[in-house]
């Protein structure tokens, strides 16, 4: 039981490493550019007046829900 566990922890930690490096690598030789279009989606709300901000980023999180349930279940999926 704790065997399942462990290994799920294991591959979500290499995983957020590895995304953690692509994306120092990619901020260092200013290839930022593939990254833009996270927060500026469509349902990605921005309101901004003289002393007030609002920024509800619905599309962003339904992006990177989707994006975490595929993982997960490929995870899922390939571990048993």
């Amino acid at each position: 039981m704790f065997s399942d566990a462990a290994k799920i922890v294991v591959i979500s930690g290499l995983a957020i490493v590895v995304t953690g490096l692509l994306l120092m690598a990619a901020e260092k030789n200013g290839v930022r550019g593939w990254l833009n279009w996270f927060g500026n989606l469509p349902l990605d709300f921005r309101i901004e007046r003289d002393n007030f901000r609002l920024y509800f980023p619905i599309g962003s999180s339904l992006t990177l829900s989707l994006l975490l349930t595929l993982l997960l279940y490929l995870i899922n999926k390939f571990t048993r």
